[in-house]
């Protein structure tokens, strides 16, 4: 007896055409508060060359670094406009683009401050389980004291999860690599 996948096991083509009409890749809104910004970049696998059906999960604090999740108990203020969350398919070069606006600092483990940042769940074919990464800013002081980044050698691929500010002060550019020599630093969550 042969055992086949079903859709549950893996990404396959059910990705997009299952979760297409699931797309958000504007997180902001006008009535969102905070500095409004583009984040844009690649899916690459190891040899460099563009993922052409990969999808990006994101999740993050609003300007003043409160989750819309009910779990968020800080005494800070929500954005009714923003709702934290998105949804990028990369298109067919293996490019994705997004605006959303940039997180406030979060709490993090044992009563420390997080810099501003985003997390990315990554899905793509052939991959059973998703991956977890983080996107922080090139341009934020905090990142000298983050938890989660200084558990990370500069020399062990920190930089791969730094996006850079691009010549247009409103955008950022940050690529993915799934696997290599400059892979990106993925989490075990």
């Amino acid at each position: 007896m042969a055992l086949i996948p079903t859709p549950s096991q893996t990404v396959g083509p059910f990705l997009h055409i299952g979760l297409a009409w699931l797309t958000t890749t504007e997180l902001a809104t006008d009535a969102s508060a905070g500095e409004r910004i583009v984040v844009a970049g690649s899916v690459l696998d190891g040899d460099g060359k563009p993922i052409p059906d990969a999808l990006l999960e994101l999740w993050q604090a609003n300007a003043h670094g409160k989750y819309a999740h009910p779990e968020d108990a800080q005494d800070k203020p929500i954005d009714p406009g923003f709702t934290g969350f998105g949804r990028i398919p990369t298109d067919k070069d293996g490019h994705f683009r997004f605006v959303t606006i940039r997180p406030g600092a979060t709490p993090g483990p044992g009563g420390t401050r997080q810099a501003p940042h985003i997390v990315v769940a990554v899905f793509m074919r052939g991959m059973l389980r998703h991956l977890y990464t983080r996107m922080y800013f090139s341009d934020e002081a905090a990142n000298a004291a983050d938890p989660i980044l200084g558990r990370i050698r500069e020399s062990a691929r920190r930089d791969t999860l730094i996006a850079k500010r691009a010549a247009d002060a409103a955008e950022y550019r940050w690529d993915i690599i799934m696997q290599g020599e400059n892979e990106t630093v993925f989490f075990d969550c």
